[in-house]
C-alpha cells in the first residue's frame, strides 16, 4: 500500500485497476497524462494524448491472446474513449498460444444467488472464461515476461513480471465453445532459391482459354504450351534448371492450337492434350525427356463434335479420362482401348470446369447455365443432384474438400467479385450453406486442396496475390491464412505431389510458379520453432497419388478403391509430439517475496531508483571532470 501511495506525489487522484491472474496493478492518473503499470518493483508508464477523465479494464475474454495481450484498458477523455492494451514481447507472437501466460480465470457464470450468499454461501466461480489454443480467436488474459502498453499513436516499453505459470485447463472446452481454431493462419509462402528456377522461357502462349490452367506439372517435368504455330508444348525437366538455350527448343507438335492439357497422375511420361479441333492426343514422352520434336501422339481420341473446354484425368483408375466440350456432352474415354466409355448429358450452357470425388466415384461440374451437378458416371448419364451455381457467368472452377462431403466452387456473383461458395455434397439443391468474398478481379480463380491440411491455395492466371484457406466442415467453414504475393503477375500455378515437401522445414506444399519467363518453384511453410523434430500433427499419412488403386476396367465394372497412405516422417526425426516437455524458466521471483521482504522504504527507494533511471544517472561525473588541467600559479589573471 505504501508503494501506492508513494506514488501520489505525482497526480492529483489516482485510479488502481489491479488484474488478480498476472499481479498487474494499473495506476491511472486523474487530470494528468499518464497510465502507470506496477508489477513487481518495477514500473513503467503510458503517456496519453489527452487528460484521463476515467479508465476501466476490459474484461478477459475480450483480450487477443494469440497477440500476447494480457491487459487492455479504456481510457475516458473529454471527447473520446482510447483503447490501451498491454501485450507480452514473445519472440512468436501472433504465431502461437503462449500457454505460460495465461493461468485460469474466473468465468462469468454465478457460483450462487444473492440469497446463498447472505445466509452464507461461500461459493467460488468455477468456469474458466478463457484459455486457447494456436488460434487467433480474440480471447484471453495473464502475463509472464514483460507487459508492454500500447496505443495508438503512442506507445511505451513496459515492465517485467515474474508469477508462477500456470497451465490453462479449459483450451479444448474453449476450443469447442468457439468453434475450429487454424494452425496454418501464418503460412508462409517464398520462391525458392534460384538455383532451382528454369530461366530464359521464349515464345509462352498466353491465351489458352480460362478453362486451362495456363501448364501442368508432375515429380520430374513441366509443359508449357508455346505461342508457336502447330500448337507446340515446351518439355522441360525438373531436374535440369538453369537458364535455357537461345537455341530452338524439341518440343510436342500438336498440330492444333492448344486448348487444356493434363499429365497423367500414375505416368509421369504420359501428356494428354485437348485441341481446338474437338481431338485429344495423347503423347509419351521419352525417358529423359524431349531430345527432338514429337510428331506422332500414341493415341488420338475422337468423337467431341465441336471444341472441347477441359480434360481431367481420374483420381484412383488408371486409363481413365473425361473431357467436355461445346457439344454441351461431358465423354469418358478409356485409354488402353482409345474408345470412348460414357457421355454425360444435361449442361444447357459452356461447361466451366469439372472435379472428381476424393473416392473416384463421382464428377462434379459447374455450368454457365448457373448450375452445379453431381454425375454418378457408372449408373447414370443423366446429373444425380443439381444446384443452384455462382450468379456470375465470367467462369468458375470446383473441387471436393473436406473428406469429399462437400464442393466448393469458386465463381463470381452478380456484381462481378470473386467468390468462394461451399456446397453440401449430399443436397446441392439447398445451394450454397456458407460463402466468402475474395476481391474483384476479372480471372477466373483456380483452387488446389491439399487433403491432408484441408488447406485451398487460390490464385488465377495474370493475378500476384495467392490466397490461402483453411476449410472446416463446420463454421465459420472458411478461415482465411496469410496470402502470398509474387512480385510480378503470373502466368500460373500448379502443384507437386505432397512427397516433394520438405518436411524438415514445415512445408505442406510445394508449386511451381509461371511467369513470362521463368518456372520457379514456391514453397509454403508453417512456422514452427523446434524444427527438429516432425511436425506430426500437420502431417498425417498422405495418399501414394501416384500409383493407381484399380485398373480403368475393373472401375467400369463397378469396383472401387482407395490408395494407400504412407507416413512422410523421416527415419531420423522424433515426432514433436513424443518430443521431450521443457519445464518453464521463471526469470523473476513473484511479487509475494519483494512485499514479504522488503521494508515500505526500501520499495519506496527502489521506486524512486526506477524513476531515476528512465531519467538518466545524475551521480555520473561529467566527463571533462576528470581532465587534468594547469597548476593554479600557471594563470593568467588579467
Amino acid at each position: 500500500m505504501s508503494l501506492f501511495l508513494s506514488c501520489l506525489f505525482a497526480f492529483r487522484m489516482v485510479i488502481p485497476l489491479f488484474d488478480d491472474d498476472t499481479g498487474l496493478l494499473i495506476l491511472a492518473g486523474m487530470v494528468r497524462h499518464r497510465l502507470m503499470p506496477l508489477y513487481d518493483v518495477f514500473l513503467s508508464h503510458c503517456l496519453t494524448d489527452t487528460a484521463t477523465r476515467g479508465v476501466a479494464m476490459v474484461p478477459k475474454v475480450a483480450l487477443d491472446v494469440m497477440s500476447c495481450e494480457v491487459m487492455r484498458v479504456l481510457q475516458l477523455t473529454d471527447s473520446c474513449i482510447v483503447p490501451i492494451s498491454y501485450q507480452v514481447p514473445r519472440k512468436h507472437s501472433g504465431q502461437e498460444f503462449h500457454e505460460d501466460l495465461y493461468p485460469d480465470t474466473v468465468g462469468t457464470t454465478p457460483a450462487m444467488s444473492a440469497e446463498e450468499w447472505w445466509k452464507g454461501g461461500n461459493k467460488q466461480v468455477k468456469d474458466p472464461a478463457r484459455g486457447c489454443s494456436t488460434s487467433s480467436i480474440p480471447l484471453s488474459t495473464p502475463s509472464s515476461s514483460s507487459a508492454v502498453p500500447s496505443r495508438s499513436p503512442s506507445s511505451t516499453s513496459g515492465l517485467s513480471s515474474g508469477f508462477l505459470p500456470s497451465p490453462s485447463q479449459s483450451a479444448k472446452a474453449i476450443q469447442s465453445m468457439m468453434g475450429p481454431t487454424s494452425k496454418f493462419r501464418h503460412i508462409q509462402g517464398a520462391v525458392m532459391h534460384r538455383d532451382t528456377h528454369i530461366t530464359n522461357l521464349r515464345g509462352l502462349n498466353l491465351t489458352t482459354p480460362g478453362e486451362c490452367d495456363g501448364f501442368c506439372v508432375n515429380r520430374q517435368r513441366v509443359a508449357v504450351p508455346l505461342a508457336i504455330s502447330g500448337g507446340q508444348i515446351g518439355i522441360f525437366e525438373r531436374s535440369q534448371p538453369g537458364r535455357l538455350p537461345e537455341t530452338a527448343l524439341s518440343t510436342i507438335q500438336n498440330s492444333v492450337n492448344v486448348v487444356d492439357l493434363s499429365w497423367d497422375p500414375f505416368d509421369t511420361h504420359r501428356l494428354a492434350v485437348a485441341g481446338d479441333d474437338a481431338k485429344i492426343r495423347v503423347w509419351q514422352v521419352p525417358e529423359g525427356g524431349l531430345k527432338e520434336t514429337l510428331t506422332e501422339p500414341e493415341v488420338i481420341l475422337q468423337g467431341h463434335t465441336e471444341k472441347i473446354y477441359s480434360i481431367k484425368f481420374h483420381p484412383l483408375a488408371s486409363g481413365l479420362l473425361v473431357s467436355s466440350s461445346y457439344d454441351l456432352t461431358v465423354r469418358l474415354w478409356n485409354l488402353e482401348s482409345g474408345e470412348q466409355v460414357k457421355l454425360l448429358t444435361g449442361h444447357q450452357d459452356q461447361v466451366f470446369g469439372m472435379a472428381w470425388s476424393p473416392d473416384g466415384k463421382l464428377l462434379a461440374t459447374v455450368c454457365k447455365d448457373g448450375k452445379v451437378r453431381i454425375y454418378d458416371p457408372r449408373k447414370s448419364t443423366a446429373p444425380v443432384q443439381e444446384g443452384p451455381g455462382p450468379e456470375g457467368q465470367r467462369g468458375a472452377r470446383a473441387v471436393w474438400v473436406c473428406e469429399g462431403k462437400y464442393l466448393l466452387v469458386s465463381g463470381f456473383d452478380s456484381r462481378s467479385e470473386r467468390v468462394l461458395y461451399l456446397y453440401s455434397a449430399d443436397s446441392l439443391s439447398s445451394g450454397a450453406i456458407a460463402s466468402t468474398s475474395i476481391d474483384i478481379s476479372p480471372s477466373t480463380l483456380i483452387p488446389f486442396y491439399d487433403p491432408d491440411t484441408s488447406v485451398v491455395i487460390l490464385t488465377a492466371k495474370g493475378d500476384t496475390r495467392v490466397h490461402i484457406y483453411e476449410m472446416f466442415p463446420q463454421d465459420p467453414y472458411f478461415i482465411e491464412c496469410s496470402s502470398f504475393n509474387s512480385p510480378e503477375p503470373h502466368k500460373g500455378l500448379a502443384f507437386l505431389p505432397k512427397t516433394e515437401c520438405n518436411v524438415r522445414d514445415v512445408e505442406i506444399a510445394v508449386g511451381l510458379l509461371l511467369t513470362k519467363t521463368t518456372i520457379e518453384p514456391v514453397a509454403f511453410r508453417v512456422p514452427r520453432v523446434k524444427k527438429e523434430f516432425f511436425q506430426d500433427d500437420v502431417y498425417t499419412d498422405t495418399a501414394v497419388c501416384w500409383e493407381p488403386a484399380l485398373t480403368a476396367s475393373a472401375w467400369l465394372s463397378g469396383s472401387n478403391g482407395q490408395h494407400k497412405k504412407i507416413s512422410l516422417k523421416p527415419k531420423d526425426m522424433t515426432p514433436v509430439s513424443e518430443a521431450p516437455k521443457e519445464a518453464p524458466v521463471r526469470k523473476y521471483l513473484p511479487s509475494s517475496v519483494y512485499l514479504e521482504e522488503k521494508t515500505d522504504e526500501q520499495k519506496k527507494e527502489e521506486l524512486l531508483s526506477a524513476m531515476v533511471a528512465k531519467l538518466g544517472n545524475m551521480d555520473d561525473p561529467l566527463p571533462q571532470e576528470s581532465f587534468e588541467g594547469v597548476d593554479e600559479d600557471e594563470w593568467v589573471s588579467e
